[in-house]
């Protein structure tokens, strides 16, 4: 066994893999950047080495200042996580070349499947099936837009070196064709340094499932099962569980043979996932069955497939990183009861996803369920990183259980003040066709309105914010406003304000304690935060509510976060109408476009492709016209 690691990566990611090192005697030393000296990683790990700014390439992507690290704490070898710099055969051969042992696939097996067009012609010579499309090298506007009318819309454009749904569009009709292209090619260069692109037939109800593998150096080769991944939006992957509902035993056999087959082709050694899209209109059939990619690295839903087979993903991989065989034969391996995991985001669902940044002033993730966290309470959720706080993984002998298990445990997480998708992923894990196995990776986007509708809060929690507020009683009765009335029953009613609008709520003596939601005080705010669902609803008094200012009511189009602005869409002096793009802003891996608050002029743009700028920045203004090319004062 390998006895001291260097482990590429930061958060829930490091953390775990400190676990399962510690559990197995192997000296770990991380890697963090100027954003996470304080992190809980940091603290875990036996040493910690500093490596740069928060900017993810001074620090966790300089492979340089990795090996670096490396070599100067003694290390024998180098986990690359599941993330940055994980797929990257380059600095794979890096680690070897400085004499280092690379935890992963060789770098001829990340580069083979790197490319999903050259991945895809090696699965077809291998005799795995492959979606319709178009692979070729010549990636002009007119040949790809050609292809794409011979496949036949809609048109599924894909990064060739993508993942994780970058650099991917669906298109819908030709003349959609040309500004998807683009900003595919676009996001594909920002996020892998390579703009091409290949065209697949898009499947209208798609599955996505994954199957785990598992390779030696002896030659030995085996599946985990599989893993449904089908509750995504926009391309990410929300929901996961193992093995994937109303997969015919036929059909899993099937799967696991393709997977198998195509990381043979590879002569993968190491964890890897191969990835397949099924058309689920008429069942999960054999022959509905396709393979889209292969990552060569630990997936963040490994605990799923953990759950189900009681195998520790990552102790594997450092026994096969040791020159050990694989603990277990393919017959060894069994499915036990089901398992679901679900991402925990720091986002606001009903602000089209935005991520939420801050410092964690409440953090409470509930027991009875794995939770795989990268923060801990009083910790910074920064724009730097993906805004994922955590993962939550259930476990049960039946699907049911583990779905009821798993929604009551998002209904539990308290966070505030950042805002967090909890809420969202309990309404999601209780939805009926979700219960019922009934699922395609367009079901988030058709419920997307009911799962990110704010809730209002329950009587039981106006009550107890209601409660909270009172001023203390001094016990005489010619003092307290409670509990005297002349002929009506004795009570006390509350206005409150909930973002801005007023609500009441009604007590009724005795005034005793009563059940209801855990209630939050944030320091020097008169407010209360009452946990319900998964939900955080802060409540003021009504006399120290303000009101809430309207988005863009003075025609400032303001930055929702700090970010780096990839395109300007409009220019000063335009007429623009009401929801079209200014500005594209890139900020925590995602790109957000800003759009007009209402028809008018440009007459203040106050950014440039490249630059930065600040959440709360002004980046356009807009001044409404009374008539065709009359500005008119905003009112």
């Amino acid at each position: 066994m390998l006895g001291s690691l260097l482990i590429a990566n930061r958060g829930e990611i490091a953390r775990r893999i400190i676990r399962t090192a510690r559990r197995l005697g192997v000296r770990t030393v991380a890697v963090y950047s100027d954003a996470d000296a304080a992190a809980p990683f940091v603290r875990e790990a036996d040493d910690a080495i500093p490596i740069g700014a928060a900017p993810a390439g001074d620090s966790y992507l300089d492979a340089g200042k990795i090996i670096d690290a490396a070599v100067s704490s003694g290390v024998e070898a180098i986990h690359p996580g599941y993330g940055f710099l994980s797929e990257n055969a380059v600095f794979a051969q890096a680690v070897a070349d400085a004499g280092l042992i690379f935890v992963g696939p060789s770098p001829a097996a990340i580069a083979a499947m790197g490319k999903k067009d050259e991945a895809k012609a090696r699965m077809i010579a291998a005799g795995v099936a492959t979606t319709p499309g178009y692979l070729g090298a010549d990636q002009s506007d007119a040949t790809l837009a050609e292809e794409a009318e011979k496949i036949g819309y809609p048109v599924l454009i894909k990064a060739v070196s993508g993942g994780g749904g970058k650099g991917m569009r669906k298109v819908a009709s030709a003349a959609d064709f040309e500004s998807a292209l683009a900003a595919c090619r676009r996001e594909a260069m920002q996020s892998f340094g390579d703009d091409r692109v290949l065209l697949e037939t898009y499947v209208a109800r798609p599955r996505h499932i994954e199957v785990q593998v598992f390779g030696d150096a002896f030659g030995n080769l085996v599946h985990l099962f599989e893993r449904d991944c089908s509750l995504q939006r926009r391309h990410q992957k929300v929901i996961e569980e193992a093995p994937a509902p109303g997969l015919s035993d036929e059909a899993r056999a099937f799967l696991c043979d393709a997977a198998v087959r195509a990381a043979k082709a590879v002569d993968y050694v190491g964890a890897g996932t191969v990835e397949f899209i099924a058309d689920a209109s008429q069942g999960l059939r054999a022959d509905r069955i396709w393979f889209m990619e292969m990552n060569t690295r630990l997936q963040v839903e490994h605990p799923v497939t953990e759950g189900v087979t009681g195998v520790d993903l990552v102790e594997w991989q450092l026994r096969v990183a040791s020159g050990e065989p694989l603990p277990l034969t393919q017959a060894d391996i069994r499915l036990k009861g089901h398992a679901v995991e679900a991402r925990l985001y720091a986002e606001n669902p009903a602000a089209g996803f935005l991520p939420s940044i801050g410092r964690l002033e409440h953090f409470v993730l509930p027991d009875g369920v794995r939770i795989d966290a990268g923060v801990a309470a009083g910790g910074e959720i920064t724009p730097h990183y993906d805004p994922m706080i955590a993962k939550l993984i259930a476990h049960g002998a039946t699907r049911e259980t583990a779905l009821r298990r798993l929604a009551r445990a998002c209904g539990g997480i308290e966070v505030y003040p950042v805002q967090t998708n909890a809420g969202f992923l309990k309404r999601l894990l209780d939805d009926p066709d979700v219960r019922a196995g009934d699922i395609d990776t367009g079901l988030i986007e058709a419920r997307r309105e009911a799962l990110v509708a704010a809730p209002a809060p329950s009587e039981q929690a106006l009550r107890a914010a209601a409660r909270s507020f009172r001023p203390p009683s001094d016990g005489s009765p010619w003092t307290d406003c409670e509990g005297f009335r002349l002929n009506a029953s004795p009570g006390w009613t509350m206005r409150l304000s909930l973002s801005g609008s007023p609500v009441e709520a009604r007590l009724s003596a005795p005034f005793a304690p009563t059940d209801g939601p855990n209630l939050f005080r944030p320091a020097g705010d008169a407010a209360v935060v009452a946990f319900e669902d998964g939900f955080a609803h802060v409540l003021h008094p009504a006399a120290l509510a303000g009101a809430g200012a309207g988005v863009a009511a003075d025609g400032d189009v303001l930055a929702p976060m700090p970010g780096r602005i990839v395109q300007v869409q409009a220019a000063q002096g335009q007429m623009v109408r009401r929801g079209e793009p200014l500005v594209t802003l890139e900020a925590m891996k995602m790109e957000h476009v800003l759009t007009a608050p209402f028809d008018g002029v440009v007459t203040q743009l106050s950014v440039s492709v490249g630059g930065q700028t600040t959440e709360g920045a002004r980046v356009a203004k807009i001044t409404p016209v009374s008539e065709p090319g009359s500005p008119a004062t905003p009112g």
